[in-house]
């Protein structure tokens, strides 16, 4: 676990993934709380799923392509969303890049940072980035196009559907499925059979692989290699990512059907925590550090929490702006 030298990290690089993994916490700690203090409508949790996120994006490339889903945060924050990007959305201001206020929370996008915009059914991000990986391989591009989803989505027709047409065409297109063992209140033992997921890569002909989603290396090295295949003519991947999902599924879910026992063993599986530990061990980091680093997300958190509540919201006037094509009625 944790086996940086071997695929050409330095400590460096795990101090970086490690900041980017602590302020995707941080951002969504705060969500947290400003739900429960009634601010904020609704919010999906990455917490547990930082460690895959930031691996995965720190091997993606400028030009590349994601279409990631509602629990990528960590990821999004990473590839160039910024904290007070992410905080107008969950407010619902006008300044709101993804939709001007007026989209449910977690719908991600940034288009000059290649961050597809998603629907609120789940799985439809797939069939987005396989036609982006189609449109990069026809035009020649030395990008790949990738995108995420929760074990229950790999159940969903676009799932098959988009893998499929990723697999015959060869594209240079890696799917991550962030297993976190529930879709919502149902576990994975009533979701599917097969004791991997990353199996189906067969039936797809694509490679495929599970990896510890806890280990931001290990899924560094996956993604790293995913791309170089999907560039060098060697097709799609498809990586399941097992993770942990420490929260509930959202702000508006109650998980009883968790046992007690059970929700608190996952706090020995925080991968935050866990890579903390390692890099103190290591030397790589020390305690002065992590108190610098506290001190300076704090600051981001609050600068973006207090400029995205003075933000203003829409104006009634725009309810209809970009739903309906205007100058297309006959008033004659």
């Amino acid at each position: 676990m944790f086996d940086y030298k071997s695929v050409g990290l330095d400590k460096t690089d795990l101090q970086t993934m490690y900041k980017w993994m602590d302020l995707g916490r941080k951002i969504d700690e705060r969500m947290w709380l400003l739900n429960r203090a009634g601010k904020i409508p609704f919010v999906i949790s990455c917490q547990g799923q930082e460690a895959a996120q930031i691996g995965m994006a720190y091997a993606m490339q400028e030009g590349d392509i994601s279409s990631p889903y509602y629990r990528d945060l960590a990821l999004v924050t990473y590839l160039g969303m910024t904290p007070l990007e992410s905080m107008l959305a969950a407010f619902g201001k006008k300044d709101d890049i993804s939709s001007g206020g007026k989209q449910m929370p977690s719908h991600f996008s940034k288009r000059e940072k290649g961050i597809l915009s998603q629907s609120s059914p789940v799985g439809t991000q797939i069939i987005h980035a396989v036609g982006a990986a189609l449109s990069l391989k026809m035009d020649g591009k030395s990008n790949i196009a990738m995108t995420t989803v929760g074990e229950g989505s790999s159940n969903q027709g676009d799932f098959h559907e988009g893998l499929n047409f990723a697999g015959v065409h060869k594209l240079p297109f890696i799917c991550v499925i962030e297993n976190n063992k529930y879709a919502i209140s149902v576990p994975d033992s009533l979701q599917y059979g097969a004791e991997k997921l990353s199996d189906r890569a067969i039936g797809y002909g694509m490679h495929g692989e599970t990896v510890d989603g806890n280990d931001p290396i290990a899924m560094y090295k996956a993604m790293k290699e995913a791309r170089e295949r999907g560039l060098n003519g060697g097709g799609s991947t498809l990586i399941e990512a097992m993770c942990t999902r420490l929260t509930a599924h959202s702000s508006d879910d109650d998980d009883k059907y968790r046992s007690k026992e059970e929700r608190d063993e996952l706090k020995s599986l925080d991968c935050n925590i866990k890579f903390k530990e390692f890099l103190l061990e290591e030397g790589v980091i020390d305690n002065n550090w992590l108190d610098e680093i506290e001190k300076e997300h704090k600051e981001i958190v609050n600068k973006a929490t207090k400029e995205a509540e003075k933000a203003p919201y829409p104006s009634p006037e725009e309810t209809y702006t970009h739903v309906y094509e205007e100058g297309s009625l006959n008033n004659g």
